[in-house]
């Protein structure tokens, strides 16, 4: 089918995304009420597990990242360059990318925002990094939420204080799980931007040709 073809990439990546989703769904669950067993606790659910703070803190807590990951990206690939990557536009050649929207405003096949012009052909301009920082405050905010009341269900668990969410902002166990991924979405960034400059994969928009020299950059 024509609609399978033209939108096969989307559909494999919320495919194998479902089924990422569930086997965390899953182990989490399983995991969750060996935990529960240990301190003598009835074990939930996986529905219940499902729309619980421990398993909605996890999963935001990857969402951050790598909607962190991806709108950093988008942003710094507008402002600079790795000579030979696939991954940057060449620093010596201008690109189509940076022309002047209003050039193209009384273009019948622009989008309608850059017909329109002015803020909203501005704010158009710059959407993609936009909405991914939205997308990153949004799920760092319920990483955040979901995280205080986890940590708030343990600590009554084990005749500890709890912590509003304000004191849980400045606690290192938020920004400790927060870290522990952001580290790992830059650096396998970088090491895709610099392997690109010597490796290809034939076929691949993210890949050189691969008769194209290591000097170059871009696709």
């Amino acid at each position: 089918m024509r609609f399978l073809r033209d939108q096969g990439l989307t559909l494999a990546l919320l495919a194998v995304f479902l089924l990422s989703l569930v086997g965390m769904l899953i182990a989490g669950w399983l995991q969750e009420n060996a935990l529960l067993a240990q301190h003598g606790v009835p074990q939930i659910g996986i529905l219940t597990y499902s729309f619980s703070t421990p398993f909605l803190s996890a999963l935001f807590e990857n969402w951050e990242s790598e909607f962190l990951q991806m709108s950093a990206y988008v942003i710094m690939t507008a402002m600079l360059f790795q000579r030979g990557s696939s991954e940057s536009k060449d620093p010596d050649e201008p690109n189509s990318e940076d022309a002047d929207p209003s050039e193209k405003k009384t273009s019948e096949v622009s989008p309608w925002p850059i017909r329109t012009g002015g803020m909203i052909g501005a704010l158009y301009s710059y959407s993609l990094g936009i909405a991914l920082v939205i997308l990153f405050v949004v799920s760092f905010v319920f990483h955040w939420l979901a995280s205080v009341d986890a940590s708030n269900q343990d600590a009554i668990m084990h005749n500890f204080a709890t912590r509003t969410a304000m004191e849980y902002l400045f606690e290192p166990q938020l920004w400790f799980e927060s870290f522990q991924n952001w580290q790992s979405e830059f650096l396998s960034t970088a090491v895709l931007v610099v392997l690109s400059i010597f490796l290809r994969y034939r076929g691949s928009p993210e890949s050189k040709e691969v008769t194209d020299p290591h000097s170059k950059t871009g696709h």
